[in-house]
């Protein structure tokens, strides 16, 4: 399958640590993130992964783009798509192109070759959201979706779906019902208890496979900050 690779900044966003500070503290805790999604799901291979929040401004979307970094790193080809057709920022992040992303895959306005870009990552490839559509979550509920999700595990071994916060929109809970797995992204001191409570009624009422949450800019020492992730338990 052929990609175009499009013209971009070689300039990547300073939020994908996993990339630009490997070594740092926040990148080790990816990639323990990457290690504990591996373990829990040890009797099936993960191919499509799912990443939401309860509410907007959780960090769901660098959370996302962070796990598929990590994800490229180990050597799998990897290819995040910015599901988030409502408010969308991987066109921002990795610096590319959103003339065609998967909306006009959707609405049979463009080839699927035609929206996915490279990334400066090795292995890790994106499709942007494309132009915003008025009708997201009925294109996300579509066949068009369905023979997407067949026709894009053909060419990667891993989907990485960045979704629109849960309370929000039902997007999440679409796509949910479809992936292997989903990942809940809590901001500390920002994520009521009974929002993420409500979250988590909405992915297992769609019968989402929960693999767990991440809780997001947790303050284990002063000045230190880091990403943990824990089961759904």
């Amino acid at each position: 399958m052929l990609k175009r690779k499009r013209k971009k900044s070689n300039t990547m966003s300073r939020k994908i640590v996993a990339a630009t500070h490997p070594k740092s503290i926040n990148a080790e805790q990816y990639r323990t993130i990457r290690t504990n999604i591996n373990f829990s799901m040890p009797d099936q291979e993960l191919r499509t992964l799912l990443v939401t929040s309860a509410s907007p401004a959780e960090g769901k979307s660098t959370t996302a783009s962070n796990i598929s970094v990590v994800f490229a790193q180990e050597g799998k080809k990897v290819l995040l798509i910015d599901a988030d057709m409502r408010k969308p920022t991987s066109h921002h992040t990795f610096k590319l192109t959103n003339m065609y992303g998967l909306s006009t895959v959707l609405t049979r306005q463009g080839e699927v070759e035609e929206a996915i870009q490279k990334t400066d990552v090795e292995n890790l490839w994106v499709m942007t959201s494309g132009p915003i559509p008025p009708n997201p979550a009925e294109l996300l509920a579509s066949k068009n979706m369905d023979f997407l999700y067949s026709r894009l595990q053909e060419d990667f071994d891993l989907l990485v779906f960045d979704t629109p916060p849960i309370l929000s929109v039902s997007d999440a809970q679409i796509v949910s019902n479809k992936v292997d797995g989903t990942v809940l992204v809590i901001n500390t001191g920002q994520s009521e208890k009974e929002s993420s409570l409500k979250a988590k009624e909405l992915l297992l009422s769609a019968k989402a496979n929960i693999l767990g949450v991440i809780l997001n800019n947790f303050n284990l020492e002063k000045n230190q900050y880091y990403y943990q992730y824990y089961g759904e338990g």
